[in-house]
């Protein structure tokens, strides 16, 4: 069962082209996959992770969630993304199926010859406990399952968290409806009509160099399917370090 690995490279800046974003498409069953759980069923656990979002009560995840493998996570931007799972195959398995946000990842561990999960090129979910027994049996510890992509059914809006320092500004974005999975953010200030490119930085964390303090900023979010939502001067001028602004969402 596996673990949260932090990575050494959260500040390293990646582009992964669109066209790999999207590992299945709505209402396309994979059933190439396995799925097995972590921590207990309380979920503590399952919280922050490389995805980024942090306490996943507070954001609005819950328990709702899996870690993803190699071949899922796509280098983070794969975060967000929702999935309806359900067990295949197995004399554990139980009826119905299950909804959950992609909010972590499952490394891979090389130095295993047997149950690597996690390890390229197979399709895995690492399941929150109480995600898990609902499609199959606790005893069972992994099952195969068939899985797909769905649109991501979020309240209230797109957040915005802003961290960073004076000279460079990270911006997490969470709780994004629609495909879920950002693949592209752009930001604006308010004395300019120009939209800046943001950079991926790690998990849903977007990034640019630059200070932008005492300026109003907007947002255009893309996601995995191409939809792009564009949220005006939904930050105020005089925003701080450590707060979430709110907003449009898909």
């Amino acid at each position: 069962m596996a673990k949260f690995l932090p990575s050494l490279c959260f500040f390293l800046a990646i582009t992964i082209p669109l066209s790999l974003v999207s590992q299945a498409t709505n209402d396309e069953w994979v059933t190439d996959a396995h799925a097995t759980f972590y921590g207990d069923m309380r979920g503590n656990e399952t919280m922050y992770g490389a995805c980024g979002y942090g306490n996943l009560f507070k954001q609005g995840y819950g328990l709702q969630t899996a870690a993803l493998s190699t071949a899922l996570f796509n280098d983070g931007l794969a975060c967000g993304s929702c999935f309806e799972i359900q067990c295949l195959n197995s004399k554990w398995c139980k009826p119905g199926s299950i909804k959950i946000t992609a909010t972590n990842f499952c490394p891979p561990n090389y130095t295993k010859t047997v149950d690597i999960w996690c390890n390229p090129p197979q399709k895995h979910f690492d399941l929150s406990m109480k995600m898990f027994v609902k499609i199959a049996e606790y005893k069972a510890g992994v099952v195969p399952v068939k899985f797909r992509k769905i649109p991501c059914v979020k309240k209230g809006g797109m957040k915005f968290l802003l961290q960073g320092n004076p000279n460079w500004l990270l911006v997490l974005v969470f709780n994004v409806g629609g495909a879920g999975d950002v693949v592209n953010m752009k930001i604006k200030v308010s004395n300019s009509n120009n939209w800046l490119q943001m950079t991926h930085n790690w998990g849903q964390n977007w990034q640019i160099p630059q200070n932008l303090l005492g300026q109003k900023l907007s947002f255009q979010v893309t996601t995995s399917d191409g939809k792009m939502v564009q949220s005006d001067n939904v930050v105020p001028s005089n925003w701080q370090f450590g707060q979430t602004f709110e907003g449009k969402n898909f």
